[in-house]
């Protein structure tokens, strides 16, 4: 399924795999997940790219061929593409562990094909190896909503009272992560969406209500997930002093002003920018402890465009994820 002009719905069309070049690796697409990013390259919302893009970049797959060099993964072996496609290895940021701001980093479904499609090639480097007891479809969801989620905790700290405002994708994998870690989590939704509200009550949140509410108790920390810079200046006003807002979006609505009393008493606003190798490793190794459960609606692939509508309209529960040939 490819894009030609942002706002355009997706096409289907057909074509040859490409074969592996080096240090690449073919697959053979077995579930992608649907995520935001996607919505917000879809509908234009990031810097344009030259068309048409393949959108996909929570891929779930097995390696068919691998092309010189790329014998990281053995052939039938299942794997992983996440966003963060290809990166120097050269730069300041990549020498330092820092690799997810690279400056000529290459993204999954962006600048690279991704998974919206039968195979794909990917960076042996950047693939990751997947845990066995989930599904094809229960996987796709950890490539970037878990690994987002998981990299956004991190930034809150020790945080013991947790707010997230949006609670799709990723904030029903982090719920889950934070309840395992003992914090006490609330939940903060699109104004009357009640379906959310039991969604995250289900899975341990003390408390759910409106995004524009203030909650029980003041919070340690929040993450927001929803692309909403209102809620920025919200979220401040929830946390305590010394508290820190963490944005989790790679896309945002401008920020309005706010006074500078919400961001005084060492409070703090950050963003989360892309993901890291070690980030997968340690997160796909944390996912099966918890152990993390992904609620998933499933579409094939030729309902793309439906799966994209439904999570523009906040119609998904959990993550939507497209099957693409043989799933197990």
């Amino acid at each position: 399924m490819e894009l030609l002009a942002p706002g355009q719905p997706l096409r289907l069309v057909t074509g040859e795999p490409r074969r592996p070049g080096p240090g690449q690796v073919l697959v053979r697409v077995a579930a992608c997940g649907v995520c935001r990013t996607d919505l917000h390259i879809v509908d234009g919302e990031l810097p344009a790219l030259p068309h048409p893009v393949v959108p996909g970049h929570e891929v779930v797959g097995t390696v068919v061929e691998a092309g010189p060099g790329g014998d990281r993964f053995g052939t039938g072996q299942r794997i992983g593409i996440p966003w963060l496609g290809w990166t120097c290895g050269d730069c300041d940021y990549c020498r330092g562990g820092r690799e997810n701001l690279c400056d000529r980093a290459q993204f999954t479904g962006y600048h690279l094909p991704g998974g919206y499609a039968d195979y794909i090639t990917g960076d042996a480097r950047h693939c990751l190896a997947l845990p066995a007891q989930y599904s094809d479809e229960e996987a796709a969801p950890l490539l970037c909503a878990g690994l987002i989620g998981y990299r956004s905790l991190v930034m809150a700290g020790e945080a013991r009272r947790l707010g997230l405002y949006g609670f799709g994708a990723a904030a029903h994998i982090v719920a889950q992560m934070a309840v395992y870690q003992g914090r006490t989590l609330f939940a903060f939704t699109r104004p009357g969406d009640t379906a959310a509200q039991r969604f995250a009550l289900g899975l341990g949140a003390a408390w759910a209500g409106n995004s524009d509410a203030m909650p029980p108790e003041p919070l340690d920390a929040a993450i927001l997930f929803a692309p909403v810079g209102a809620l920025v200046p919200a979220a401040l006003r929830a946390v305590v002093k010394g508290g820190t807002v963490v944005c989790a979006g790679i896309h945002m609505s401008d920020i309005p002003s706010f006074p500078y009393a919400l961001l005084w008493g060492e409070r703090r606003v950050v963003s989360v920018a892309n993901l890291t190798r070690r980030d997968g490793t340690e997160f796909l190794s944390l996912a099966p402890r918890v152990p993390v459960r992904t609620a998933v609606e499933i579409f094939p692939l030729a309902q793309a465009n439906e799966a994209l509508a439904r999570l523009r309209q906040g119609m998904i529960n959990g993550a939507a994820v497209l099957t693409c040939g043989e799933a197990r």
